[in-house]
């Protein structure tokens, strides 16, 4: 499997990636495996046809590929690798990939905000331990540049120390579940707060 987190730079990859049906396609692939067009209309809630015809415009960036098995209709598709990183912002990037990029961004934040948004709406239906596990925070705090890398990239080895988890089952603990953590750490604006 190729390294995992795929940088995109190219304002065609950015753009082919940030719309919601392909990137549930994506996300989907990358936590169950293999499905074929007609199992993933199931799970989104969309047609066989257009699933298929969004599979294949992520094929044609190296998003998804055909898996081993199945013919025609019943072809399996599968992610290449895992995860993706893009800039919004890197040394002098046009207006046109920074555009994409952006908009790639709020598709991603935007389906967290909703799983965030459901799983708090279904809080009262889980288990006491599970409520008692989940948790959200939020802070501000005044941090040099250097200190602000410094937290981010720590969170970042945090998470990443659960990633083979999320393709070699045998990794899972039992009684493991699929759980979703968005972190960022940027600078803020508030107000009559002057930055500096």
């Amino acid at each position: 499997m190729p390294a995992p987190h795929r940088r995109l730079s190219d304002p065609r990859e950015l753009n082919a990636l940030a719309h919601p049906v392909r990137m549930a396609i994506v996300e989907l692939l990358s936590i169950s495996g293999p499905l074929t067009a007609t199992e993933l209309a199931d799970r989104l809630d969309e047609t066989p046809a257009n699933c298929s015809w969004h599979l294949r415009k992520l094929a044609q960036h190296g998003f998804v590929e055909e898996a081993e098995g199945g013919k025609g209709r019943q072809r399996p598709w599968q992610v290449p690798g895992l995860g993706f990183r893009w800039d919004e912002e890197h040394s002098s990037p046009s207006l046109e990939e920074r555009r994409a990029a952006q908009a790639l961004s709020e598709v991603t934040m935007g389906r967290a905000l909703d799983r965030m948004r459901e799983a708090r709406d279904r809080a009262p239906e889980e288990p006491e331990e599970w409520r008692k596990a989940q948790a959200g925070s939020e802070m501000v705090a005044w941090l040099t540049a250097a200190e602000l890398k410094e937290m981010n990239d720590a969170l970042t080895a945090v998470l990443d120390r659960y990633e083979e988890r999320l393709t070699d089952p045998k990794q899972r603990p039992v009684g493991a579940r699929l759980c979703e953590f968005v972190v960022w750490g940027v600078p803020t604006y508030f107000p009559g707060v002057e930055p500096a």
